[in-house]
């Protein structure tokens, strides 16, 4: 009884979004655009959840319990989706761009690694729990990813005090460039409005494709600089250590007694290792599988965008939202955040935004929205669809596989979401992204700052991984003492 209600919520969720599509289609071509982030990120639900797939889980397992299989299925992603933003990279059908460069991304990336462990799911990871009805997850998107993110780049007062001079004193330099050249006045008012121009658009940017060409990549250097030598390399480098720390021992040691079995030497070689590892990588065809799948997803979703673009001959939805009249919804050069490709954490500050302007905070008068990425309304905003998606992809593969369960959380749970939701949002802003934006795009798509951010969030996880251990551990003595 309870397989089949939840088929008829699967297919229930399915045509809804079905339905959708064909009203949007039906008012106007134009919200083809937003269609296609919708059914990507239903997709994207889909295998994470199918997959388990969740940077805070892979930390988690890796260095709470030693178990490396999330954090290897993350890899296998990772390598195939170079490989395939390499190819679109060569036929000049890519919509990534890399991010400024600097000491930000690793400490942002620390902040973020720590939230993640604390909200029990990293951003990705949050949205498709809510889809198998957590609503601890919910708690740390809401308040975390949406509300907080938004207050954190438009608070400015005790904050501005905070920065270097040197920020403020590039910002105004820049707002006056920006004045006299195009007659646009930029907001810069909050301590994160003189962070973002007048330190992050300083940094340079680069990928590893532009620095072994000259600035002038041909195919050969996509291949062999972004995704071999900014990668592959990387991602083997790594998987080859997680083995060394972690399953070797175990692997060699049923090796060598398999082999005294059949009377012959225990003795291994490099063979038996690279044997381990690929026990290691198919210990979970599971998460293997989905790791290949992602990572191809995700590349033919820049496909899909970049040729969503060249038909409507735009750079950015919101050019297509002018044509359609919706002047207010874009920035103040005429966009709206549209990454292009699998992006998560800006449209959700974009709802925490467009919440507190209904409450009469006014968040237009900043960067981040006001100048940069627009505030649209919800139903016309192309990446908050793709978040949707991600949460509608997961229920309807958690329905199928009967593991969807509406969990209420602790209040203890409560804390750690609300905390580290707010983190997370702390640590992706200043990055201009999260574990996807900020690291998986962005070291597949040769871009050396992925692997900054990746390092941090590494570090941070494992300070989030102690700390909670450290309170489990302190609970349960005073549990005991109790008893």
């Amino acid at each position: 009884m309870e397989e089949k209600r939840n088929t008829m919520w699967a297919y229930i969720i399915t045509g809804a979004l079905i339905l959708v599509s064909l009203i949007y289609w039906s008012v106007d071509v134009y919200y083809t655009y937003l269609i296609v982030y919708i059914w990507f990120g239903f997709t994207y639900g889909m295998m994470l959840q199918y997959g388990r797939f969740c940077f805070a889980s892979a930390s988690r397992d890796l260095f709470a319990a030693g178990v490396p299989r999330m954090a290897v299925g993350i890899l296998i992603a990772l390598i195939f989706f170079s490989l395939v933003q390499a190819t679109l990279d060569t036929a000049r059908m890519s919509t990534f761009h890399a991010a400024p460069f600097g000491i930000h991304m690793l400490i942002s990336g620390s902040v973020f690694g720590v939230g993640m462990v604390f909200a029990g799911g990293c951003a990705s990871g949050s949205l498709y729990k809510v889809g198998e009805g957590n609503m601890t997850s919910l708690l740390a998107v809401i308040f975390g990813l949406c509300l907080g993110q938004a207050i954190f780049v438009d608070v400015g007062g005790i904050f501005n005090n905070l920065m270097p001079q040197s920020w403020h004193e590039k910002a105004l330099q820049t707002k006056a460039a920006i004045l006299n050249a195009s007659g646009v006045d930029i907001p810069i008012n909050s301590w994160f409005d003189n962070y973002l121009v007048g330190y992050v658009w300083n940094q340079p940017q680069f990928t590893i494709a532009k620095i072994i060409s000259g600035g002038r990549p041909e195919p050969i250097h996509y291949f062999i600089g972004n995704s071999f030598i900014n990668s592959i390399l990387p991602a083997i480098i790594i998987m080859a250590i997680i083995y060394y720390f972690y399953p070797r021992k175990v692997f060699i040691k049923k090796r060598k007694k398999a082999l005294k079995k059949e009377g012959k030497e225990p003795t291994t070689g490099f063979g038996d290792e690279i044997a381990g590892v690929w026990n290691m990588i198919t210990a979970s065809k599971r998460t293997s599988l989905m790791g290949i799948l992602v990572g191809l997803t995700a590349g033919l979703h820049i496909l899909a965008m970049k040729g969503m673009q060249n038909k409507f001959g735009v750079t950015n939805f919101g050019h297509l939202l002018k044509r359609m009249g919706f002047n207010a919804d874009v920035s103040l050069k005429g966009t709206v955040f549209d990454p292009g490709y699998w992006y998560i954490t800006s449209q959700e500050g974009q709802v925490g935004a467009w919440i507190l302007e209904k409450f009469g905070w006014n968040m237009h008068d900043n960067m981040f929205f006001g100048y940069v990425n627009g505030l649209p309304e919800l139903w016309r905003n192309p990446a908050l669809w793709m978040s949707l998606g991600i949460i509608f992809g997961a229920m309807v593969m958690a329905r199928l596989s009967n593991e969807y369960k509406f969990k209420l959380p602790s209040l203890e749970l409560v804390v750690w979401a609300f905390t580290g939701g707010l983190l997370m949002g702390f640590g992706s802003r200043p990055s201009l992204g999260c574990n996807i934006g900020g690291f998986f795009i962005r070291a597949a798509g040769g871009d050396p700052n992925g692997w900054v951010y990746g390092t941090g969030m590494v570090i941070g996880a494992f300070a989030g991984v102690a700390v909670l251990n450290w309170w489990t551990n302190r609970k349960m003595a005073q549990e005991m003492a109790d008893f």
